[in-house]
């Protein structure tokens, strides 16, 4: 087996004129870290050679030793080197605490899964034990923990036919979420490419039950694009969430590198669309990852896309390898490149952007915000004659 380096630009398209065993493994020569010092109303300039930013407050840090070709992966663009490390400002400590345990054991016996735990979210330690409020909060993952779709970014398990749904996940995970006193919950799924309805009707399903059970909770659904299904996408929008939320996860380029094949661009931006439009009021929310190789114009391109269909909320955070067999991360985005995108996106029109490093498309940090939000809407609409 021979390994080479993977020569810039980041993602070539393969000669189709000798194709590559699968056992080749492609990867970037060298990972990046790089700091931008520039004002929010200013050009974005990108630097897409290998050679250091003309900016003069840019900074270019990279490994001693360089990625150079390493083995572990599994196809283009996957694998992990050992010489590359993360950053002081992605460290968490290791999740415990009374109040960590008694969410787990609650979640344990009603048999949830959440994809806190499904997909290593390094800020499961926090959420869990509350953080500086003192409430917990859990995404909790409805349809099972087996997903129909294989994105090469994420650690949830794949079937094509995975089990059936549990008939009982409504009502029990209504009674867990009224056990913890929370009045904000995010609600989210595997992809169930199975399931007629893609699943759209469990989830509506579960937001009633827990209307019904605690009618003042406010309740966020972070879907899946239902195979572009807007139907299904009306049938949960019209159950009773205060927030819709669906991932276009990474800009354009990059889609069919980063994401499953039956999931898309168009498709994202179509679901966000009629989220909006099906019911008047809606706040809608998506996410990006950064550090795959995208470019600032790239990202400004994907912005400008989400304020042309009046999307609400925007959460940007760094991606994390989960294993050596899933993308390699190209950049280590700063702190302070993450501040400037949040300053960014809201001189452009969103209401609220999450940026930052350890930032996920469920992160609490978000949550008192958009709490304020929502009921600014339901104040609005009730107050009509």
């Amino acid at each position: 087996m021979s390994y080479q380096s993977l020569p810039r630009p980041l993602l070539p398209s393969v000669p189709t004129s000798s194709p590559k065993p699968k056992s080749q493994i492609f990867l970037s020569n060298k990972l990046k870290i790089r700091s931008e010092a520039i004002n929010a109303t200013s050009k974005i300039e990108t630097n897409p050679s290998n050679s250091s930013p003309s900016t003069p407050n840019s900074k270019i840090f990279q490994s001693e030793n360089g990625s150079g070709s390493y083995p572990g992966g599994m196809g283009p663009y996957t694998g992990r080197d050992p010489n590359v490390k993360k950053p002081e400002w992605l460290r968490q400590k290791a999740p415990q605490g009374v109040r960590y345990e008694e969410v787990k054991k609650s979640l344990s016996n009603l048999k949830l899964n959440t994809v806190c735990e499904e997909a290593q979210c390094p800020n499961i330690g926090e959420c869990w034990n509350g953080g500086e409020d003192g409430i917990s909060t859990a995404t909790i993952m409805l349809l099972g923990d087996t997903c129909t779709r294989g994105c090469r970014f994420c650690a949830v398990k794949t079937s094509r036919n995975p089990a059936p749904p549990d008939p009982m996940e409504p009502k029990n995970t209504a009674k867990a979420v009224a056990s913890w006193g929370v009045d904000y919950v995010v609600l989210t799924s595997v992809d169930r490419d199975d399931l007629p309805d893609g699943g759209s009707g469990h989830f509506a399903q579960t937001v009633k039950a827990m209307k019904v059970l605690t009618p003042e909770i406010l309740i966020e659904c972070l879907t899946s694009d239902f195979r572009g299904d807007l139907n299904a996408v009306t049938t949960l929008v019209h159950s009773g969430l205060d927030v819709f939320a669906h991932n276009v996860e990474t800009v354009k380029r990059l889609q069919r590198i980063v994401r499953d094949p039956r999931a898309g661009y168009d498709q994202s931006l179509s679901v966000l669309k009629h989220g909006k439009l099906c019911k008047e009021g809606m706040i809608t929310k998506t996410s990006i990852m950064l550090g795959l190789g995208e470019s600032d114009e790239e990202l400004k391109e994907v912005m400008d896309d989400l304020r042309a269909i009046d999307v609400d909320i925007l959460t940007l955070g760094q991606y994390l390898q989960p294993t050596p067999l899933h993308l390699t991360v190209k950049e280590f985005v700063t702190p302070e490149k993450f501040a400037f995108w949040k300053e960014y996106g809201e001189s452009i029109g969103f209401r609220y952007v999450a940026s930052g490093p350890l930032v996920r498309s469920s992160y609490r940090a978000g949550e008192f915000f958009v709490k304020a939000i929502v009921r600014e809407k339901t104040n609005t609409t009730s107050s009509r004659p």
